[in-house]
C-alpha cells in the first residue's frame, strides 16, 4: 500500500533543519508518556504501545516510553490532557487526524485548538471498512445489498463508529446520504466495544479501522463489504472501496499522528522526532502494526501539518454536507 501523497509545507532546507543534529541535542529525558484517546486492544493503541516501548535508549529519552489510555469523547480527553501537560517533550499524544481535521468543524464548544499541539510525525495509516454482523441475514454480500436491506428494514438499519463526530462516524453518515438510505448511528466509547456488539448482534454495521476486523474476517464472523481507500487494501484485497461501487467521497486514509504540547520547542520536536522516525522502521514494529492493518509510517512534522491543513479543508464542506454538529 502507497502512502498518500503528502503535501510538503517547506522545501528540502527546510525539513533538515527540524532533524539537524544540532536541533536533536539536548537532556536526554528519563521517560516518555504517550497518551492515546481510546481503549486498550485497538489498531491505534498498538501504534502507541509499540513505538513506546522502542524510544528508549535513544537521544530523545534513556528508558523506553508507556501508554496512558485517556477513552472516550472520540479522543479529544486525551488532546484536552495534552494541551495541559509540561511542553518537555516528556508526554506526547498520539491521536487520528480527525481530532484536529474533522472535530473543529463539529463541536463549536471544542476545548482545543489544532494550534494547541504541534505535530511531530505521523505514525500509521489507517482504512476504515464496513462491516456487517450476525443481525445482518448471511445473503447479504455486498454493499449493494446491505443497502437494500437497510432500506426494507429501517428499524434495524444502524451503524455503529468508535464514537459521534469520529471519522468513521462521518463516513457511515455520507454514505447514508449519497445512498439515499437512513443509516441509524449509534456511538461508541472506541473501537473495540463496537465491534463487541456487531460480532454480538446488537448492531447490524459499523464502520471502523479496517485492520480491527481482521481476526473476526478470517474466523468468519463478520463480512466487510466497502473501505474507505483510494485504492483496495492489501490486507482485505477482495473487498472493494466505496470509489469502485460508485461512492466516491466516501474516501479517506487517516492517520494516527504523534504530537508534543504547543509550546514544546524545536529542538524538543526534533528530538521526539528523530526517536519515532527511527522506531516507525523497525522491522518487528513495521510486522506488528500489520497484523492489526495498519502501514507504519513516519514523517516530518512539516508533512503531517500540512496533511493535516489539507485535511481540514476537505472536510470542512463534507460535514456541513452530512450536517451533523455535536448539538445535531
Amino acid at each position: 500500500m502507497h502512502r498518500r501523497n503528502f503535501i510538503h509545507a517547506s522545501g528540502c532546507a527546510a525539513v533538515a533543519g527540524w532533524l539537524a543534529p544540532s536541533m536533536v541535542l539536548g537532556q536526554t529525558l528519563e521517560q516518555v508518556k504517550v497518551l492515546y484517546g481510546f481503549p486498550a486492544g485497538s489498531a491505534g493503541d498498538s501504534v502507541a504501545r509499540r513505538v513506546a516501548e522502542k524510544l528508549g535508549g535513544t537521544s530523545y529519552t534513556k528508558n523506553p516510553g508507556y501508554v496512558e489510555n485517556k477513552p472516550g469523547a472520540g479522543g479529544r480527553i486525551a488532546v484536552e490532557t495534552l494541551k495541559n501537560s509540561a511542553p518537555d517533550g516528556s508526554v506526547l499524544a498520539l491521536a487520528p487526524v480527525s481530532a484536529f481535521s474533522v472535530y473543529p468543524h463539529i463541536y463549536p464548544k471544542l476545548t482545543y485548538k489544532p494550534e494547541d499541539a504541534v505535530p511531530v510525525s505521523i505514525g500509521a495509516i489507517m482504512i476504515h471498512g464496513l462491516a456487517v454482523g450476525p443481525m445482518v441475514p448471511p445473503e447479504v454480500r455486498t454493499l449493494k445489498d446491505f443497502l437494500a436491506w437497510a432500506k426494507a428494514n429501517p428499524g434495524k438499519a444502524s451503524y455503529g463508529s468508535p464514537g459521534s463526530g469520529s471519522l468513521p462516524h462521518l463516513l457511515g453518515a455520507l454514505l447514508g446520504l449519497r445512498a439515499n438510505v437512513e443509516l441509524k448511528h449509534v456511538p461508541y466509547r472506541g473501537v473495540v466495544p463496537s465491534i463487541t456488539d456487531l460480532v454480538g448482534g446488537q448492531v447490524a454495521a459499523t464502520v471502523n479501522p479496517s485492520g480491527d476486523y481482521l481476526q473476526y474476517v478470517k474466523n468468519g464472523r463478520l463480512r466487510v463489504l466497502a473501505t474507505s481507500g483510494k485504492r483496495r487494501s492489501p490486507f482485505l484485497p477482495d473487498v472493494p472501496t466505496f470509489t469502485e461501487l460508485g461512492y466516491p467521497d466516501v474516501t479517506a486514509e487517516e492517520w494516527f499522528g504523534f504530537y508534543a504540547p504547543a509550546k514544546a520547542t524545536a529542538a524538543t520536536v526534533a528530538s521526539a522526532n528523530a526517536a519515532i522516525t527511527a522506531a516507525l522502521k523497525d522491522k518487528s514494529v513495521i510486522d506488528s502494526l500489520a497484523v492489526t492493518g495498519l502501514v507504519a509510517h513516519g514523517s516530518t512534522p512539516q508533512e503531517m501539518a500540512a496533511d493535516q491543513k489539507a485535511e481540514y479543508e476537505r472536510w470542512g464542506p463534507l460535514v456541513r454536507q452530512i450536517g451533523f454538529t455535536a448539538e445535531s
